[in-house]
């Protein structure tokens, strides 16, 4: 199979004709026929994550038809339409089995942990407890899109922040999981400021439903943000992983609000100075949000189903692999609104 594949972190990415990976007893073979670029995929490259071995194939966000199972798995059968989680649990820890897969100490997750999606055929573990089966309503580029951003992003607000009607939301950064966020928000009644520096990123926020948007390049977002909705947001979203925007948010928010990170934040030292001050004197709260078990994948599918939400309205590009290859590389210095989609069999 063909597949993109790098040797050294932060070294040169090429096309490499492969093995197809071997099913498990509890795994499956899944033909890739929709993958997502992210920038954590770009974070992977770069070496900032500690659980990739050298050589290695990227790519976690994807759907396809599972093509092999494994001889102790009884739910996922040969050629079903299917998608997959970033963080696929083991199935029995405690976290796992109170529905939290997400947070499962002994996750896997394709691409990092093991080869990913960016190839034609992908493998992974568990699959009874993680394929998701997809609707046939659903493409397998719509199915790509929710990938990590998406999903993040909506349990990230519909569980961790639970939005409600009316309230006032904030997003700081609006690339791929930055517009997932403000889609979600709208679909559930929340009025929605958008902050960015570059004005296309602006502009796409807007058609993704944001009522008003800040270039902070140009202007102060916090007062910007606190002159909008009366005094400051009920939630402040990080979607962009930075020490400055993060602050941002928590800084724009009113009393008792909440600052959810949907952004991978990486500091050399692994910590960030926030505002605790600020934290401690209007009880804000500081949540985390990193990524959706499968189990809560249907409800979000559903959604998607009935038209209430749209993620195929963030895929801005259609590519092939050697194109990926050379996008991923370009992740950090050249902004691109919206979500890559790569097929690997063009």
């Amino acid at each position: 199979m063909h597949s993109m594949y790098f040797e050294r972190f932060g070294d040169s990415i090429g096309i490499l004709n492969c093995e197809v990976p071997k099913v498990s007893p509890t795994g499956v073979v899944i033909k890739v026929e929709a993958t997502g670029l992210c920038r954590s995929d770009w974070h992977g490259w770069m070496g900032h994550d500690t659980d990739i071995s050298l050589p290695h194939v990227p790519g976690h966000e994807f759907a396809g038809v599972v093509t092999e199972v494994g001889s102790q798995v009884s739910r996922v059968k040969v050629g079903e339409r299917v998608t997959v989680p970033f963080v696929c649990g083991c199935g029995t820890c405690e976290w796992c089995r109170s529905g939290n897969a997400q947070v499962c100490p002994d996750q896997t997750q394709p691409g990092f942990t093991h080869w990913g999606s960016f190839a034609q055929f992908v493998s992974i573990e568990n699959a009874d407890f993680n394929v998701v089966e997809l609707p046939d309503s659903i493409s397998f580029e719509t199915a790509a899109a929710l990938g990590c951003r998406f999903a993040t992003a909506f349990r990230g607000l519909k569980y961790r922040a639970k939005v409600q009607q009316g309230q006032w939301v904030a997003v700081f950064g609006c690339g791929g999981v930055g517009l997932s966020a403000i889609m979600i928000a709208k679909a559930l009644g929340a009025q929605v400021i958008a902050v960015d520096v570059f004005a296309g990123a602006l502009d796409k926020a807007k058609e993704m439903g944001a009522d008003f948007v800040i270039n902070s390049h140009l202007e102060d977002p916090i007062e910007g943000i606190k002159e909008i909705s009366s005094g400051g947001v009920h939630i402040g979203v990080e979607a962009l992983g930075s020490e400055a925007t993060a602050n941002q948010s928590i800084r724009s928010l009113r009393r008792q609000g909440k600052h959810i990170q949907l952004g991978l934040l990486l500091t050399e030292s692994g910590l960030t100075p926030i505002s605790m001050a600020r934290v401690i004197a209007w009880e804000l709260e500081i949540l985390g949000s990193h990524g959706m078990a499968a189990a809560d994948y249907p409800e979000m599918l559903d959604l998607v189903s009935k038209g209430l939400l749209h993620p195929d309205r963030l895929i801005e590009r259609r590519i092939d692999l050697a194109s990926g290859a050379q996008a991923l590389a370009m992740m950090a210095t050249v902004p691109t609104p919206g979500i890559t989609i790569i097929n690997p069999w063009l």
